[in-house]
């Protein structure tokens, strides 16, 4: 088995960029919603809007140059070609942390953090604070390869991550999650690969099996969320878990559909007050659908959740751990059912706004709650 790493440059051809060009002009727009705002998806006006500026104002090669510029690479760990930006500190004492996406985000979803975790002094840290940072695009997303058979779920995933921390040469590392990016940090936890030293959580789906009979109001809270996410948020994850090569042939064919597909979540699970502009501007937001987009990994993407559904379950972790309870977040488990499931919790907070994509909306508070979990664990 190879364990080449080797360096990796965008360059995406032109004739994609101009071949997206065309079918965003050509594309056959549906009539108006019936009803006004959201409730029946991304309203049309609101969709035109983001898809004229990706036409005649959005500059892809802006975004190549930048991740390029953070240090990209690409390994084939078990038969897959693995695609991750390795960003190491300038600072000697820097922990090793390996950051983990879901859908529908990316890596770009940590590009605003990068800075300060690997140069916290540049940005007004402690080099104290410092990370390497680890990145990488989970199978069937972004630039990483798309698994050509079954089995490719959240558990080969973690196997992979550990494989890839083993071939930086990283004998004491962390990790952190949210989304799928938090299905496949638990699936690690409970693995407990050598050199993992704890784990943080920005997104934890932990409830239990069995309900007490009176539950308090945190408990209740979180049951509300979790029957509003199956009555209203979940088609969407059905769909996936169901019928990924369905939908992927929508995906993968218009450009627009799979701007809509994300766009509409983007909106929904940000702490936005309904208006996803107010946290993302929409480089951001079309930085992250292109990397859906280039490398048509709408089907890929989406198979995850036939692969995987099943891994949003709690499980018994006891490596330190720590969770930060963003207020937008789609789920907001209490601590107690953390402790019936975590034996070493080092940290557990809820902070003041930030949503699901929490490091991609508040850089600033991720930042701090990963450097306060992890400050437990320097030598």
């Amino acid at each position: 088995m190879s364990e080449v790493i080797t360096p990796f440059e965008l360059a995406v051809p032109q004739s994609e960029l101009d071949d997206l060009t065309y079918r965003l002009d050509r594309t056959r727009w549906p009539e108006r919603e019936t009803a006004d705002g959201w409730t029946q998806g991304v309203p049309l006006d609101r969709l035109r809007a983001l898809v004229a500026y990706w036409r005649s104002d959005y500059d892809w090669r802006r975004c190549e140059a930048m991740l390029n510029g953070f240090g990209q690479y690409k390994t084939q760990i078990d038969g897959l070609d693995i695609h991750f930006l390795h960003i190491r500190s300038p600072h000697a004492h820097a922990i090793p942390m390996l950051l983990t996406h879901g859908w529908p985000g990316s890596v770009i979803e940590f590009h605003k953090v990068i800075g300060p975790l690997t140069n916290p002094v540049a940005h007004g840290g402690d080099a104290a604070d410092a990370f390497h940072l680890v990145v990488p695009s989970l199978p069937g997303y972004g630039f990483s390869g798309k698994p050509a058979e079954t089995g490719w779920g959240v558990e080969r995933t973690a196997r992979a991550w550990a494989e890839l921390m083993r071939r930086l040469s990283y004998d004491r590392y962390v990790a952190q999650g949210g989304d799928w990016g938090s299905a496949v940090t638990v699936s690690l936890g409970v693995q407990a690969p050598l050199g993992l030293a704890g784990v943080h959580f920005n997104m934890l789906s932990i409830r239990p099996d069995d309900l007490e009979p009176e539950l308090d109001a945190d408990e209740e809270k979180a049951v509300g969320q979790l029957s509003h996410f199956a009555d209203v948020e979940s088609a969407y994850a059905r769909l996936q878990a169901t019928r990924p090569q369905t939908i992927g042939y929508s995906l993968a064919d218009s450009p627009v559909g799979q701007a809509a597909w994300i766009y509409e979540k983007l909106r929904g699970w940000s702490d936005c007050d309904g208006e996803p502009e107010t946290i993302f501007t929409y480089d951001e937001m079309l930085d992250n659908i292109m990397l859906y987009w280039l490398n048509n990994s709408g089907a890929s993407s989406a198979r995850l959740y036939w692969e995987s559904m099943g891994s949003f379950r709690p499980m018994t972790i006891d490596l330190p751990l720590g969770y930060t309870q963003f207020p937008g977040e789609i789920m907001s488990p209490p601590r107690k059912w953390g402790e019936s499931l975590f034996s070493r919790i080092i940290h557990w907070n809820k902070v003041e706004k930030g949503g699901h994509f929490a490091a991609f909306e508040q850089p600033r508070i991720f930042v701090n709650e990963v450097r306060t979990c992890f400050r437990q664990l320097r030598d």
